[in-house]
């Protein structure tokens, strides 16, 4: 049976998609007008199968293989190989060396309380500013995030911590203006000068934790980097596997915070249950204990629903390696199948009314009854996400911190609109004016 979709275009689909205004709001369109199965033009990819009913997407989850072309731009990013595309022989072993870190609990309760020390840095911050001009979510958040990871990757003792962030925003910078044609002030030789100085920074400082590592002292510790060094892995996998991670944990994370503060900002009767929580777990403390996080149940469904409706990486894609069998379509070998999260998130078919902010939702008795693949903010099967449950924890510290000493409300007549921009992005940030509470 062949798979419905829109017809074909000369310019690869690049139009629709242009209309559409982005790849994330075409997706949601293609799936209202041809159903949960849909066939369209992917640029680097010629066409593609979009799956957007959970059900179905079972099929696809032991798929361990995505598109090399559509990841091409983060290959300069890397010395050694592409790791968002390691052939699946190579990437399991890399994956779980890095769940062995980034989904153990040693590990998160070590970095617990310089996380707590710079969730406060930046509370203090808007707090003196209460009363003043609104704060720039996205903005201060993602380097609140940036800097976060930069000091789990990394350790603590480094480098200068504000140079490192500002290096890798420098490199970011550069590559994601490339791929979504975004003007980034100076010439082109200027910019790539700049990128290329900042990308050498940055893996000199993984080769100074390395070698601090091997040499067995204590300062510039990273618990990363030191899992990698007693893997046996090269110098170059070491210095890819820091930037990969940086590129996909500060973003995320950021943008995750920054949609759930402006929800909450506009559904005040949820902000008053989380507070109510928060008080009633923290009393007269000002930020959550490691072990506090697990009782704060109200805080963490209003996260998922909050990256229910905004999920942070609006999309995946893997890669056939055999014949699939998606419901009553056939599906040839070496087929691109399009995750889109945002069309899946807002199924209504799973979701009753699905554009309704509701944490309710995620009682264990509702997700109970939900499809295992309804929710997949961090991506399902071998190639989700292997940092989930450490962005998971900075996203609730952070959250709990700064809703324990401040009240957001929405900037009147500014109007928040997702594109996106790697990640689901807020056009002109999220202002929101702040107040003690």
């Amino acid at each position: 049976m062949e798979i419905p979709g829109p017809e074909p275009r000369p310019d690869g689909g690049l139009g629709a998609i242009a209309e559409a205004g982005g790849l994330h709001t075409y997706q949601l369109r293609l799936h209202a007008e041809h159903g949960p199965v849909v066939r369209f033009q992917l640029p680097g990819v010629e066409e593609a199968v979009s799956v957007a009913d959970p059900v179905l997407l079972e099929a696809t989850a032991h798929i361990d293989k995505r598109p090399e072309r559509l990841f091409e731009f983060l290959a300069p990013l890397c010395e050694a190989d592409n790791l968002q595309v390691l052939a699946a022989d190579q990437h399991a072993p890399w994956r779980r060396l890095l769940l062995s870190v980034f989904a153990g609990r040693p590990s998160h309760e070590r970095h617990f309380a310089r996380f707590t020390d710079l969730a406060t840095g930046l509370a203090d911050q808007w707090a003196a500013r209460a009363g003043g001009g609104p704060v720039d979510l996205q903005k201060d958040l993602t380097a609140l995030t940036l800097r976060m990871i930069c000091e789990y990757s990394l350790g603590g003792d480094a480098a200068d911590p504000d140079k490192v962030t500002g290096a890798f925003e420098t490199v970011l910078t550069e590559y994601l203006g490339r791929l979504y044609q975004v003007p980034v002030p100076g010439t082109e030789d200027e910019r790539v000068r700049r990128a290329d100085e900042a990308l050498a920074y940055l893996r000199a400082t993984v080769d100074r934790v390395v070698a601090a590592h091997r040499s067995g002292c204590r300062a510039d510790r990273s618990d990363l980097i030191g899992a990698l060094v007693e893997a046996g892995q090269s110098p170059a996998r070491i210095r890819d596997t820091v930037m990969v991670t940086l590129l996909a944990a500060h973003h995320t994370t950021g943008v995750a915070v920054s949609w759930t503060l402006h929800l909450l900002g506009r559904h005040p009767e949820v902000a008053a249950r989380v507070t109510e929580e928060l008080d009633r777990v923290l009393g007269d403390r000002a930020a959550p204990t490691y072990a506090d996080l697990r009782r704060l149940t109200y805080l963490d469904m209003t996260l998922k629903e909050a990256m229910r409706l905004y999920p942070p990486g609006p999309y995946g894609a893997r890669e056939t390696t055999e014949p699939l069998t998606l419901g009553e379509y056939e599906i040839p070998a070496g087929t691109t199948i399009f995750y889109p999260f945002w069309a899946v998130h807002l199924n209504p078919d799973h979701w009753p009314e699905p554009e309704k902010f509701d944490p309710e939702r995620f009682t264990p008795e509702e997700t109970a009854k939900r499809a295992r693949y309804a929710y997949i903010p961090f991506g399902l099967g071998p190639r989700s996400c292997e940092g989930a449950q450490l962005a998971t924890l900075e996203a609730q510290l952070v959250l709990a911190v700064l809703l324990k000493r401040l009240a957001f409300r929405p900037v009147p007549g500014h109007e928040v609109t997702p594109i996106e921009r790697f990640v689901l992005w807020a056009a002109d940030d999220i202002p929101m004016l702040v107040s003690p509470r």
